[in-house]
């Protein structure tokens, strides 16, 4: 009964939602699909905490927006995101979702997982947003040598200082929807979310330009995949779940 459920609040939320400008008509379509899957496997909480990721990302995409078109750097088609910026981001949580509601145990450790996942992608989201506008120096992680901003694999204090609190953010969005229980957990995802956008950036400096199928959503699925690895083995390695 809850897939009934789950399906039906997403299609009439969908098409309510069709004219907001954060998704384009098809990322619409994928978002209801992805959001059946989160309320079937984890219940409205589950559903309510994705919808403020992406109502989070969309907003913070949209500071500085006038500025982010002078210098070429604003996200294509308005800010708005396509099916492939809604799988690159959520395919991990999705999966470790339906994980949950098949049973596998330990789901606690499963939960963390997911939670680490939206807080990596989310902290990328903060930082590169951010960054991008307010960086005053922008560093190629791996030389620190000055480089323009949007460049791949480029960090910048304001950048790196922004992605913490999105980590932060979404970290506390997970424990106020009971998707994580622990002040413990909410600090360890924090920092995962923070270790893992900057991995992504070395990933993006080393190696996004040498391989041609490392687009900017592969490098998000191996983001949101790493920081989900990194916390379950954290968490279990500290007895935490």
């Amino acid at each position: 009964m809850i897939w009934v459920t789950a399906f039906l609040v997403n299609a009439v939320l969908i098409g309510l939602a069709q004219r907001i400008p954060l998704l384009t008509p098809a990322g619409w379509v994928n978002a209801g699909i992805l959001g059946t899957v989160l309320w079937g496997s984890l219940g409205w909480q589950g559903w309510s905490a994705v919808v403020a990721y992406l109502v989070l990302g969309s907003l913070v995409t949209k500071l500085g927006w006038a500025v982010k078109q002078q210098r070429g750097l604003e996200e294509g088609r308005g800010g708005r995101r396509g099916p492939e910026n809604v799988w690159g981001s959520a395919a991990v949580g999705a999966g470790l979702a339906l994980m949950v509601a098949g049973g596998l145990q330990p789901a606690k450790l499963l939960m963390i997982g997911f939670a680490a996942s939206f807080a990596a992608k989310l902290a990328d989201t903060f930082g590169s947003e951010i960054g991008q506008r307010w960086g005053r120096t922008t560093l190629l992680i791996t030389t620190l040598q000055p480089v323009p901003a949007g460049t791949e694999g480029a960090i910048s204090l304001e950048g790196t200082l922004a992605s913490a609190v999105g980590s932060v953010v979404m970290s506390m969005v997970m424990l106020l929807f009971g998707l994580i229980t622990t002040t413990s957990e909410l600090l360890l995802i924090s920092v995962v979310g923070l270790i893992a956008t900057l991995a992504e950036s070395l990933l993006g400096a080393l190696a996004q330009h040498r391989i041609n199928w490392l687009s900017n959503e592969a490098v998000n699925g191996i983001q949101t995949l790493f920081a989900a690895l990194l916390a379950m083995a954290l968490a279990s390695g500290l007895h935490l779940a």
